[in-house]
């Protein structure tokens, strides 16, 4: 295996771009400091149709295809990317050699500052998802036209039901996103509100909700907590009201199959518990032939078993060795397809061991197909 003394990091032009392959050269430096690391900014299909919606673009990998390019003409031996961005389908040659760990992969509403909606007595501040925080103010209520009746579903019957500001938005509120996925689940819930196509990078989107082109905007939480714009956040908004999308949260780092030495710099930064979650969701979407612009949302985590969380009330420091098996875990996947106009939301949930992920994954939208998602996506894609 050759030693490599200088790398060539592909990467989008934008800043959170920027910002996540600096993050991935800062850390690949930690442990190899004699390695010249060098970014090269690329300019990808999505980057350049900025005035037409993405699901009108059609195709798959409008953010990643250049990029995947340089890679195989070797001028760039890895690529940074947004998991939510990447297809299920990569060219011969390539692959992920890393999922790194996963920032928060839920939706935020922001509000402009200039509304007087935002009041922290009625709108307090949530805890991350590893203190138990998920969104939202629990309340009493339905959600509307979701159908959760399934054979899969073995943990929820019914989503929690948990207060939002998007309920409390006046009729017609203007406000602006980039996603299907969000389109479908927002109109489930406020048809009444006004929504509109928003593109551009997420300081754009933020500019343009700052000189009042929107009341708000929704927006992935994670680019907006690693741009250090998080006191922007209104609300994060809970699973349950906006699922996420396949990915979101997670950077995944891609190169050539063959590059070996590559492979081994990229080891320690593959988080095995993204990317068993990641790869769960993916199968999931591409069981159900979808891109990343199509309204199909999943979310997938691990968990304790009833059992485990039994033990750890009984813990010591003897013990902990046996409380962290693997085996005591369970893989939890929340999916669903949702029409454009959102009258029909098909959602369902699946759970089992971690390392069937992908198979669990295939289930759930196996389940969701018998259940009328295909005739939904057919509809969506025009067929």
């Amino acid at each position: 295996m050759k030693k490599k003394h200088r790398i060539i990091i592909a990467t989008r032009g934008s800043k959170l771009a920027l910002w996540q392959a600096n993050w991935i050269k800062s850390e690949i430096e930690k442990d190899n400091p004699d390695i010249g690391i060098e970014l090269e900014k690329i300019k990808t299909t999505g980057d350049k149709i900025l005035d037409v919606p993405l699901a009108k673009v059609g195709g798959k990998g409008l953010f990643v295809k250049e990029i995947e390019e340089a890679l195989l003409r070797k001028s760039a031996d890895l690529a940074v990317h947004s998991m939510k961005d990447v297809p299920t389908d990569l060219p011969e040659g390539l692959h992920l050699a890393a999922i790194c760990r996963r920032e928060d992969p839920r939706d935020a509403l922001i509000i402009n500052q200039d509304s007087g909606v935002r009041s922290q007595e009625s709108n307090p501040p949530f805890p991350p998802l590893e203190k138990g925080g998920e969104g939202g103010l629990f309340t009493t209520g339905g959600h509307g036209g979701i159908d959760n009746s399934s054979p899969v579903t073995a943990r929820l019957s019914s989503p929690k039901s948990r207060h939002s500001l998007l309920y409390d938005l006046p009729k017609g509120t203007h406000i602006g996103t980039s996603s299907l996925r969000r389109l479908c689940q927002l109109l489930n819930i406020r048809p009444d509100l006004k929504i509109t196509q928003l593109r551009g990078n997420l300081d754009t989107r933020i500019r343009k909700l700052n000189e009042g082109q929107f009341d708000a905007i929704i927006v992935a939480a994670a680019g907006v907590k690693r741009l250090g714009m998080a006191e922007r956040i209104t609300e994060i908004l809970a699973t349950d009201i906006s699922l996420p999308a396949i990915g979101q949260g997670a950077i995944g780092i891609e190169c050539r199959v063959d590059d070996e030495f590559i492979n081994n710099l990229l080891e320690n930064l593959n988080h095995t518990e993204t990317s068993i979650c990641v790869r769960a969701e993916r199968a999931f979407l591409k069981k159900l032939e979808g891109g990343c612009q199509v309204p199909i949302a999943a979310y997938a985590r691990i968990a304790q078993s009833a059992k485990r969380k039994a033990q750890r009330v009984q813990s010591t420091e003897q013990n902990k060795s046996q409380i962290r098996n693997p085996k005591s875990e369970i893989l939890i996947i929340d999916g669903l397809v949702g029409s454009v106009s959102g009258d029909r939301i098909i959602r369902g949930s699946i759970e089992g061991i971690p390392v069937k992920a992908e198979s669990l994954g295939v289930a759930l939208a196996e389940d969701l197909i018998s259940r009328g998602a295909g005739k939904i996506l057919a509809e969506v894609y025009g067929t």
